[in-house]
């Protein structure tokens, strides 16, 4: 069933997508996310067509931001959102629909912050969606980000510990302090046991990254 409905929105998704510079958020982000919450779905419970349709339709607000050059937070994407499940003719009943619509504003409302919902479709999209920032992907990601935002990849003039937390302003530092001091933290915030396991390899393979980064910047050999 899932399946059947991402087929019938990926078009209408994809066309968004088209010509967009959105520094990862796009439709290969979109799908990875979804299969990762719905191998979460499986194990901690939820449900799968509320998880798999607001994983795919999460970062709605990304690609109009991308569009309309500003800012964009998810609830302001809620339309957007019900019109792409209109135009793509699937079969959601009332429920169903303000449940995703939910779980898409909320998203990004995290334990750290004190925002954090009760509501296992919303916490197990967050986790997918943060397992998607770390490892491998997650490293790809960044410097994608950096590359597009004419961001330097790494200050040597800024120690690495200075900055705590989950500011934004640590993009404008370098690509290496934000692996350094928000990437690598996402581990320990994640809502499920499942997504901690998996997040546990993920950020070990980012901190290796950087340790040798930085033996290779400094030509330390």
């Amino acid at each position: 069933m899932i399946e059947e409905y991402i087929n019938k929105l990926m078009p209408i998704v994809k066309e968004m997508c088209t010509n967009l510079k959105t520094g990862g958020h796009d439709i290969d982000h979109f799908l990875r996310t979804m299969k990762t919450a719905l191998y979460l779905q499986k194990i901690e419970g939820g449900d799968p067509i509320i998880i798999g349709i607001a994983s795919f339709l999460h970062d709605i607000h990304r690609l109009m931001q991308s569009k309309e050059k500003k800012y964009v937070e998810p609830k302001d994407s809620l339309d957007k959102v019900l019109e792409i499940i209109k135009k793509s003719k699937i079969e959601l009943n009332d429920y169903q629909i303000e449940r995703i619509l939910f779980s898409i504003e909320h998203h990004e409302d995290y334990n750290w912050n004190g925002n954090n919902v009760d509501d296992i479709n919303t916490l197990i999209l967050q986790d997918a969606d943060n397992l998607d920032a770390i490892g491998a992907i997650g490293i790809g990601r960044s410097f994608g980000y950096a590359a597009l935002n004419n961001q330097v990849f790494y200050d040597e003039s800024i120690p690495l510990e200075d900055f705590y937390g989950y500011e934004e302003k640590l993009k404008d530092v370098s690509n290496i302090h934000f692996l350094n001091n928000k990437l690598i933290k996402l581990g320990d915030n994640m809502n499920t046991k499942t997504a901690k396991l998996l997040a546990k390899d993920r950020v070990e393979f980012i901190k290796r990254f950087i340790d040798e980064y930085l033996k290779e910047w400094n030509a330390n050999y």
